[in-house]
């Protein structure tokens, strides 16, 4: 494995959109592990990538993303999760990172070649995401404690196919960057 980065999926989120009921769960349970990776990715400076959803707002920018999403009712799942100032952020439009996003030229210019996805949904974005990842011959390993479901039985499935096949590694995220 060579350089790694930590991409952060679709976590700055009002979650005032369908299916934010049945996300909210496993959300709530993911935030402080994620928090956590962002924490022991930044102490051993792993690029940290935070790739997410635009929903709709084509005028908008990731700081009028953050803005609203620290705005609204939400907010308590969203603080813990803030970019830094080292923290890169790339806004796409649909279910991958790479789906008409500058994510793979970034990642090329920063000589990275393993991806750590974390975030939100784990049998929607996170799971495309790992098989385009995997088709541009990245190494990708997704915490499994690290990712937000709406529904755990295709999660759970979703988590096995990225390991038998896109050979990602499945892992607990407290494995990551310690000592």
């Amino acid at each position: 494995m060579g350089k790694s980065a930590l991409i952060v999926i679709d976590m700055i989120n009002t979650y005032d959109h369908a299916d934010a009921d049945l996300l909210l769960p496993s959300v709530t349970e993911v935030v402080p592990r994620v928090a956590a990776l962002l924490e022991r990715a930044r102490d051993n400076d792993v690029p940290v990538i935070y790739v997410n959803d635009n929903f709709g707002e084509w005028r908008s920018h990731h700081g009028e993303l953050l803005d609203k999403a620290l705005s609204g009712p939400r907010a308590a799942l969203v603080e813990p999760l803030v970019p830094d100032d080292r923290s890169l952020f790339v806004v796409k439009a649909r279910h991958s990172v790479f789906f008409e996003t500058p994510l793979n030229y970034l990642l090329s210019q920063q000589g990275i070649d393993h991806l750590v996805l974390c975030g939100q949904v784990t049998e929607q974005c996170i799971l495309y995401s790992a098989l385009d990842a995997h088709i541009r011959h990245f190494d990708v390993t997704v915490p499994r404690d690290a990712v937000a479901h709406i529904h755990a039985d295709l999660a759970q499935a979703a988590l096995r196919m990225m390991e038998r096949n896109m050979g990602a590694q499945v892992r607990d995220g407290d494995d990551l960057w310690r000592g």
